[in-house]
């Protein structure tokens, strides 16, 4: 039985190490409930069984990339829905489903190029979903803008304020959230020189330039920190 559990940790190690750019043995031994001594032993059998664990000191373990790549092939805007509707399902109020769909995306994400797994990683800390009981689709941009967000691409937008006010911006696109009755942008705009919150369905048009920005240092929990400290609320209004 205890040779069986281990190979059934040892088989769910290569996923999860296929499925993230880098691990380190603490995070694994969590996922595991082993001790981080535990991992070493492991990623030893791993290695001498001939799989190629490449060790970064005081960073982790990640797996050479192209090892035991699948045929199966997904687009960056592919693998953004992916990342999108797993954020979405963690917030589900059954716990079994965002487990079971946690562990299928996890063997999704094994398949992915490394270049693909840092996006999507980077990408998933910028997303957040707050209540569209309707279910209604009133934007067609989410795709084109994830993938702005992720390669730090400036974009233009003509944009329809809640006023009425046609403008036309050049933005440096940060992060996204919902309120489940619409996306809304969160960006740098260099109009305003400022943080603005743009509702997708009042964008008008939207030209992705490939001209780059330097990304913010501030991460998106942050940034509701300080709107909740100017607001004494996050923004569900926009502020542009």
């Amino acid at each position: 039985m205890e040779e069986k559990s281990r190979l059934s940790r040892l088989t769910a190690i290569l996923t999860q190490l296929q499925s993230k750019r880098i691990l380190t043995a603490r995070e694994i031994a969590e996922k595991h409930n082993v001790s981080i001594r535990t991992i070493y032993r492991d990623i030893r059998t791993l290695e001498n069984s001939g799989i190629p664990i490449i060790t970064e000191e005081g960073k982790g373990y990640s797996l050479m990339d192209g090892f035991n790549l699948p045929p199966v092939m997904f687009t960056e805007k592919e693998a953004n829905a992916l990342i999108t509707a797993e954020q979405l399902i963690l917030k589900n109020k059954d716990k079994s489903f965002a487990i079971e769909y946690q562990n299928a995306v996890a063997k999704i994400k094994s398949i992915l190029r490394h270049s693909q797994k840092e996006k999507i990683e980077f990408l998933s800390e910028r997303i957040h979903f707050r209540n569209n009981t309707e279910n209604q689709k009133t934007s067609g941009y989410l795709m084109i803008i994830q993938s702005a967000i992720s390669d730090f691409n400036l974009i233009e937008i003509e944009y329809l304020s809640l006023q009425g006010e046609n403008t036309k911006r050049t933005i440096e696109p940060f992060a996204l959230y919902s309120t489940q009755e619409n996306w809304l942008l969160i960006a740098v705009c260099r109009l305003r020189k400022d943080f603005r919150v743009f509702r997708l369905d009042n964008i008008q048009k939207l030209i992705v330039k490939n001209q780059y920005f330097e990304p913010q240092k501030i991460t998106l929990q942050e940034y509701f920190e300080i709107c909740r400290e100017k607001y004494l609320t996050t923004p569900d209004t926009p502020l542009s």
